[in-house]
């Protein structure tokens, strides 16, 4: 039974990374409702093109406006960038998105080069293009396809397989430093990024990590507290069961019950 939430604010992406800002929320605001929804049957979206992310944005935003929520938040770069503005247009509710924080990283750095690592389809994208072109007169900014760390997320990979985690992220920072040894701020551009930080920060200790996830909560109009409940929500699909989904949770420190969303 779905129990009696107040204005909630609805979070959501297609696995474990929303959690960092549902998290974020919490501590912020304790006695706030929020909807936790993770759509595991439409992993992933960073692999989606624009016209197969609004057809997934529709329907969800349709199911959780069910749960009369003072706001939404697409807690995804890819969907943030390449379909927010069509989304916000479905629907009367506020919805906001993960923007890479670009500006941040530019004032944090030293030497004027920073970069945003993403999810492939967010990085090779015209929209991420045009979403840092008007820094290039300030900074230099540069994309870089962190899909490989992002899947260490997602599998469980990085609570259950650190050896390897480590390895990618590694090779991964190996990799953006080799094309611009200059880079000193970086931005954690994929919800799930955050999880991998201590990695990150460990292959590269003389660079400045960036979450996106706290510029999104300081800007939320929050509406009126509740009890406090968490409700999570989520869809399965065949390797993503809910089952397996609540063990991830529990192994970083959430015991939260998961139920089925049915459209």
């Amino acid at each position: 039974m779905t129990p009696e939430l107040t204005a909630p604010v609805a979070v959501f992406d297609a696995g474990i990374g929303s959690y960092s800002i549902v998290a974020k929320i919490r501590e912020k605001w304790p006695q706030k409702d929020i909807v936790y929804f993770a759509d595991r049957a439409s992993f992933p979206y960073g692999r989606k093109n624009a016209s197969s992310l609004q057809a997934v944005m529709r329907q969800t935003i349709d199911y959780l406006n069910g749960f009369n929520p003072s706001g939404i938040v697409i807690a995804s770069n890819a969907p943030s960038i390449m379909v927010l503005n069509d989304v916000q247009k479905l629907t009367s509710t506020p919805v906001s998105g993960v923007l890479p924080p670009v500006q941040a990283a530019i004032a944090a750095s030293a030497s004027g080069h920073v970069a945003v690592m993403g999810v492939a389809s967010l990085i090779d994208s015209d929209m991420f293009a045009q979403f840092i072109a008007p820094f290039a007169g300030r900074a230099r900014v540069t994309g870089f396809n962190a899909s490989g760390a992002i899947d260490h997320v997602e599998n469980g990979d990085f609570l259950f397989k650190p050896d390897e985690t480590r390895a990618t992220v590694e090779k991964l920072m190996a990799d953006i430093l080799a094309v611009d040894p200059e880079i000193d701020v970086l931005t954690l551009s994929s919800t799930h990024l955050p999880w991998l930080r201590r990695y990150f920060e460990e292959a590269a200790p003389n660079c400045t990590f960036l979450d996106p996830a706290d510029d999104v909560v300081n800007a939320l109009d929050i509406g009126p507290m509740g009890k406090g409940i968490t409700y999570g929500v989520a869809t399965e699909a065949p390797g993503f069961e809910m089952a397996e989904f609540e063990k991830m949770l529990r192994q970083i420190g959430v015991d939260l019950p998961i139920h089925k969303a049915v459209f």
